[in-house]
């Protein structure tokens, strides 16, 4: 789980794999997220993608069992820790970093992250 935590720099043009996003879903693009941010009111800057790339790469090694929300949570934190973890990713993505950036790359997003009645009287 260290990998999660190393930020992998890059970008590419959008239109194809991106070296720098390994761990994407299959036809899954820059191009597909940028298009996803837009919808959700976002303009990406390079903490957006570190998130995108946090985000990936939990779910390849995860892909053999369900997504912890928990675990997943702490891992953000963790990562983001020195610009204020998850208060900070929720500045990034209003929407909720679990839930709004699974959107962005492409994932779907675990049980939980986007249940409206949860911790709520409905």
């Amino acid at each position: 789980m260290a990998s999660l935590l190393e930020a992998i720099a890059g970008t590419g043009d959008g239109s194809g794999p991106d070296a720098q996003l390994p761990h994407s879903p299959a036809g899954w693009t820059r191009a597909s997220a940028l298009r996803a941010a837009q919808q959700e009111g976002l303009k990406l800057g390079d903490d957006h993608w570190r998130t995108v790339r946090a985000l990936q790469e939990y779910y390849a090694r995860h892909e053999d069992i369900a997504v912890n929300m928990r675990e997943l949570h702490d891992a953000l934190d963790e990562l983001f820790h020195d610009k204020g973890g998850l208060k900070y990713l929720y500045q990034l993505f209003p929407g909720g970093p679990v839930a709004q950036g699974c959107r962005v790359a492409g994932l779907k997003a675990p049980a939980g992250a986007t249940d409206r009645g949860f911790g709520s009287v409905m």
